[in-house]
């Protein structure tokens, strides 16, 4: 859906489109249990299944085996299991409410990229609330402009 906005856009004369591509540090291993919980619940998922998940994630068992040494087990109640068939749809629906507008149309039309910037740093703001972190070295910036002679700000990571 965003990719058919962003092109029709386009199509319009005079218009560009800047498209931000996250990265989330450790992403599977900075889930909170509570904090996925009460956007489950917000997603009006059931009660029941919400403190299953709860559970799931919470007071897990780990230790490392490295041949044939093994390390003492510890409990965690971060993240979601590594390869787990779970993990791939907890952290989405984690981080489901991370934009107000879920298509993220975030197009200028006068070369003011104020709101766009505005969003970026409510995006920054988002993820301190909810335990993640931007791996800016794998987070891509892309703007696409036929326009002749135009020059965007990039980002930076502040």
């Amino acid at each position: 859906m965003g990719l058919h906005y962003i092109l029709q856009h386009l199509d319009k004369s005079g218009t560009y489109a800047r498209i931000l591509f996250v990265d989330f540090s450790s992403a599977f291993n900075t889930i909170i249990p509570d904090i996925l919980q009460n956007k489950l619940s917000q997603l009006s998922v059931p009660t029941s299944i919400c403190q299953w998940i709860t559970s799931f994630l919470t007071d897990r068992q780990q230790l490392v085996r490295l041949g044939k040494l093994i390390s003492g087990t510890c409990t965690i109640s971060t993240g979601s299991p590594q390869g787990c068939v779970l993990s791939s749809l907890l952290f989405s629906l984690y981080t489901n409410d991370c934009t107000k507008d879920p298509s993220v149309k975030l197009l200028n039309w006068d070369g003011d990229d104020s709101a766009y910037r505005q969003e970026v740093e409510q995006l920054s703001l988002w993820c301190s609330h909810n335990n993640l972190e931007l791996n800016t070295l794998k987070t891509v910036e892309m703007t696409v402009d036929f326009r002749k002679k135009t020059l965007h700000s990039p980002l930076s990571a502040s």
